[in-house]
């Protein structure tokens, strides 16, 4: 089943050129797909009621077109590869002309909310997201991808989490880690580079109050965020930023 809505973009959506940034592309799609969880009785509203919710494991985004202030964009989003411990979902952005902006693919995993476990994703689910074939992109599955090495010229940015960074699961919201990984950035690499492919991997959540420790490296054309605890025993996530 595709469901499809329409947002309007706003100014804390835009970057100094007036074009979409990209964590206001994966706000949006996080949005439309906790809508149509919401629709099938599947969303946040219900986790109390059903005892689960939707855990984000891993994004990939590709930017077309980067819309400008003012557009009005159709998304579009469909579940897909649905098993028994994993479901992905696959996004298309469409502006007012009908041009396609950009896609992306998700992959999410079900989790018991009282006992931080991953749950099977029954028939019964299956059924009610009535998951699509189609793939934005040509390579169905996300490839793993590996810890960057530390080397000499590795730069470490450290950072705290605070109060404003837990979502309703209480753990820092998915989107704020690709804000962790811009800031790891060198400032010429930040200040110069759009950036129009993104990719994130989550591994271990992060809770409030936790010293995190993001380091920086450039490796095989890309951009590597590795996200460690405060003494680096655990990788929490994986981030990687190239045009």
């Amino acid at each position: 089943m595709i469901y499809t809505e329409k947002f309007k973009m706003g100014l804390k959506d835009i970057g100094t050129d007036n074009k979409i940034k990209n964590i206001a592309i994966l706000e949006f799609l996080e949005n439309i797909g906790a809508y149509q969880s919401d629709l099938i009785g599947y969303g946040a509203e219900y986790t109390n009621r059903t005892g689960f919710a939707w855990v984000l494991l891993d994004w990939k985004l590709k930017v077309l077109n980067r819309p400008a202030y003012g557009d009005i964009l159709e998304i579009k989003t469909w579940g897909r590869a649905m098993n028994k411990v994993s479901s992905y979902r696959d996004f298309e952005i469409y502006n007012q002309k009908g041009e396609l902006c950009a896609i992306a693919t998700s992959k999410w995993a079900m989790v018991d909310i009282k006992k931080g476990k991953i749950i099977k994703i029954d028939e019964e689910i299956v059924k009610k997201y009535d998951p699509e074939e189609k793939s934005v992109f040509e390579k169905k599955i996300l490839d793993k991808i590996e810890i960057p090495k530390i080397t000499d010229n590795t730069i470490t940015t450290k950072y705290k989490v605070n109060r404003k960074d837990i979502d309703i699961n209480g753990h820092m919201h998915n989107l704020y880690y690709l804000d962790l990984v811009y800031e790891a950035l060198p400032e010429k690499i930040y200040t110069t580079e759009s950036f129009d492919n993104v990719r994130i991997h989550y591994k271990h959540e992060i809770k409030k109050g936790e010293i995190l420790n993001c380091l920086y490296t450039f490796e095989d054309g890309k951009h590597k965020v590795c996200i460690y605890n405060e003494d680096k025993s655990v990788v929490h996530a994986i981030g990687e930023l190239w045009n």
